[in-house]
């Protein structure tokens, strides 16, 4: 049976539909399918695509729309292809089957996180190509493998290859959040994501004995200093009228590994943590509060967000024009389902995503020379 929605269905949410279907899922995400549908696009915009191996089995792909200017420093559109692992049990709807309900939701895995953003990218292209657009500044799209799996943090470490390093970047736009409210979100700094097993070795012996100094006591106290470390920065998000999420660090136990059977009392175990680590706090105090010690060095920047700055002044500029505040990732009245079962994103917040980008990129390609550009 036909469903009528199909026929008068958006071309683009068709689309939208098709890439969701492709298992790009952890543990074995099918990129080589992936690669496959960026070629097609690629042929349809009419732009060359260039396929970069970083390592075996893992390919950045990059399309590229050449400006007047192409001497100018690029704007970066990139998006991560993978997604993460479904537990099917919990979904309503097949998790790869993109299917659409009465409202206009479309369930699928990647659909928030951020198969949606990679094609709203495309289909602004292709809307501002066919209009007889053409900007300065050069365009690439950029696709990238495994950022899901925390091998990579997707542009912020492929921009360090020096293949990246011949685009000649300037400015990149890469995916945000969903917001459940009417407006948009502009994320302009990252939290360093610091992931760290701590190994508890202790006296092994059997299992009807007080044995002392075992391993999962001193994965108690571990467990206990992080888990107490989360509960005051928890805190301090629900009691600061000004914090968001990105202003406190999060702590999750994510991982337990020890133990060989039910009477035997284990040599060693090991715990893992992830905490994300807000740019404006002092990282070696943070580190040194949670662990009693360990430190680490991360990278703090985050980018300026001054009228002065001449790429923050085109997006913010094109966004009073009549828009709401934007956000790499615009999905308004959306609740937040990244990484989530039921994660879907409503066609009609898709459209208009695109349509954000369809004013945002003129803006951000046709930024004046800057000093040294001339």
């Amino acid at each position: 049976m036909t469903d009528k929605r199909s026929l008068t269905e958006d071309p683009s949410v068709t689309l939208f539909r098709e890439y969701l279907r492709l298992k790009t899922v952890h543990p074995e995400p099918d990129y080589d399918a992936a690669l496959r549908f960026l070629e097609r696009m690629a042929e349809e915009l009419g732009l060359p695509i260039k396929k970069v191996e970083v390592c075996p089995g893992r390919v950045i792909a990059i399309i590229t729309w050449v400006g007047s200017r192409p001497e100018l420093k690029s704007v970066v559109l990139n998006s991560h292809t993978d997604v993460v692992p479904v537990y099917e049990e919990h979904w309503k709807y097949d998790p790869f089957a993109a299917v659409k309900d009465a409202d206009g939701n479309i369930y699928g895995r990647g659909s928030q996180d951020m198969k949606c953003v990679t094609i709203q990218y495309i289909e602004a292209i292709r809307r501002l190509k066919t209009a007889g657009k053409r900007f300065s500044r050069t365009i690439h799209l950029t696709f990238v493998p495994d950022e899901e799996v925390g091998g990579h943090k997707g542009m912020e470490t492929f921009v360090k290859l020096p293949e990246f390093h011949k685009l000649n970047i300037g400015f990149a736009l890469d995916e945000g959040l969903a917001n459940p409210t009417n407006a948009y979100t502009v994320f302009y700094g990252e939290r360093n994501p610091w992931w760290i097993t701590v190994h508890c070795p202790g006296s092994p012996g059997h299992g009807s004995r007080f044995v002392e100094n075992t391993a999962a006591e001193k994965l108690r106290r571990v467990i206990n200093s992080f888990l107490e470390f989360r509960e005051k920065e928890k805190h301090r998000l629900n009691t600061s009228e000004c914090f968001t999420l990105g202003d406190v660090t999060t702590v999750n136990m994510t991982m337990v590994k020890g133990g060989v059977a039910y009477n035997v009392v284990p040599a060693e175990m090991d715990v893992s943590f992830d905490l994300r680590i807000p740019p404006t706090d002092n990282l070696q105090v943070c580190i040194w509060t949670v662990t009693r010690g360990t430190a680490k060095h991360m990278d703090q920047n985050f980018t300026c967000t001054e009228e002065s700055d001449p790429w923050w002044h085109a997006f913010s500029s094109t966004c009073k024009e009549g828009l709401p505040a934007i956000g790499f990732s615009p999905m308004n009245l959306t609740p937040i389902l990244l990484h989530d079962h039921n994660e879907y994103l409503n066609e009609q917040v898709f459209l208009r995503g695109i349509q954000v980008y369809e004013r945002l990129l003129p803006a951000l390609a046709s930024v004046p020379p800057l000093s040294g550009e001339e």
